[in-house]
């Protein structure tokens, strides 16, 4: 009878401790991690994949038109995609199972057609950001709207050579955009109601395919973005990076950023103080210092070889590791202290970039190869590979981490990939 109730006890103690233990999707979500910088607080991943790759769980080939990256929060998976000229938002259970399919709005088919914009989701709803500047707020249990905003319409701006591509930030209960009219440069909404918070001028001149990052140590909190610049002689243009006030809108500070574009859409990463901003089409990577607590910056490096278009770049342990777009077509490893470039190679070209447990998992664009490289100053080191062989289109989304499962999306073709 005893050695029956310690089974017994023993048995729900197991039990209760793995349901403590099992993995929880996060409550709200972003893009590209917690703090935007591209790491995911991810532990337990494999440190080394199989030869032909590592498992398939499951596959989803119907998304449509589109880049976007897979959202997930509260036990769902969001993806977004076109079909025709209609967005349409996917919703799966954590096995990969179909939920619902809802018609959301237009979405953008002049150039590279498709979804730019991954769902944005806090405290109970989604942010649905399309390329023609319409934003959405949905209820997320029924998929209801709770409100619609014709952004570039109510604030001047006007939409860039290939749609807008910016997702969309929310701190407390602002939610950022950049318009990018003369009047609107940047506004801050009410996420629960859309309504206007504050708007700021900026520079005065439009957006630029990135999206606001936010930073809250210093003693203003900060929204940062970029924005486009006049053309100089030449096809040189005066790109800015630019800083508010959260809370109220003042422009802080802007330094310039010459390329001889104005599409900037990688978002500016922040470590420690400093802000790294990197951009193709011979631009480069800065680093600028915050100083006087935020409320200015000045240039630490420059460096014109990591002119990285639209991969991301992660910083760690004092390097950051990302890939060059016009100049080079390179991997690259540079100091942060200096902007020394460490080495670069070939072996990876134009690629996205994000990491995990002590790896970099880098999704090549032109081969269409996702990589795991393990992040070193002294040496390139590519651990393993493997081909995606689903999907159509370019190899622009960036890959997600969540609870030991790599995301990936190719077009119409979501894969989901089991590296714990």
């Amino acid at each position: 009878m005893k050695r029956n109730f310690l089974s017994i006890v023993i048995l729900f103690a197991g039990i209760a401790l793995s349901c403590q233990q099992a993995p929880k999707t996060p409550k709200n979500w972003q893009w590209r991690g917690e703090n935007r910088n591209g790491i995911y607080n991810e532990k337990g991943l494999l440190k080394e994949w199989p030869a032909e790759g590592p498992q398939l769980l499951w596959k989803f080939e119907k998304l449509g038109e589109g880049h976007t990256s897979v959202a997930i929060a509260n036990e769902k998976i969001y993806a977004t995609g076109m079909h025709g000229d209609r967005l349409i938002l996917y919703v799966f259970d954590m096995s990969g199972k179909l939920l619902t399919e809802k018609e959301v709005g237009k979405e953008w088919n002049e150039n590279w057609n498709g979804t730019r914009s991954s769902v944005c989701i806090n405290d109970g709803k989604l942010y649905i950001f399309n390329a023609l500047g319409s934003l959405f707020c949905l209820d997320e249990k029924t998929l209801n709207e709770f409100w619609k905003k014709d952004i570039l319409t109510e604030f001047g701006g006007k939409n860039l050579q290939f749609g807008i591509t910016e997702n969309p930030l929310i701190v407390g209960e602002k939610l950022f955009l950049t318009p990018g009219g003369e009047k609107h440069g940047m506004v801050a909404l009410n996420k629960n109601t859309g309504a206007l918070i504050w708007s700021s001028s900026g520079t005065g001149m439009p957006s630029t395919y990135c999206s606001p990052l936010y930073i809250s140590d210093q003693s203003v909190p900060i929204v940062v973005t970029w924005f486009s610049g006049p053309k100089k002689e030449g096809e040189i243009r005066d790109n800015q990076i630019v800083a508010f006030n959260a809370e109220t809108g003042l422009l802080l500070w802007s330094q310039t950023l010459p390329s001889e574009n104005d599409i900037n859409p990688n978002i500016p990463i922040y470590h420690e103080g400093l802000i790294l901003s990197v951009t193709g089409y011979r631009g480069g990577a800065w680093l600028h210092r915050l100083r006087d607590g935020g409320k200015s910056a000045e240039l630490v490096w420059y460096n014109p070889e990591m002119d990285n278009q639209m991969g991301g770049a992660i910083i760690i342990g004092g390097h950051i590791y990302g890939s060059g777009h016009a100049a080079s077509r390179s991997w690259h490893c540079v100091d942060l202290k200096t902007g020394q470039t460490k080495y670069k190679t070939r072996e990876i070209g134009r690629a996205s970039v994000i990491y995990a447990d002590g790896m970099l998992y880098v999704y090549h664009e032109d081969k269409g190869e996702m990589c795991l490289v393990k992040p070193s100053p002294e040496k390139f080191e590519l651990i393993s590979k493997f081909p995606i062989k689903l999907g159509t289109g370019n190899h622009w989304a960036h890959p997600v981490i969540c609870n030991g499962i790599l995301y990936v999306r190719h077009g119409e073709a979501l894969m989901a990939y089991k590296i714990n």
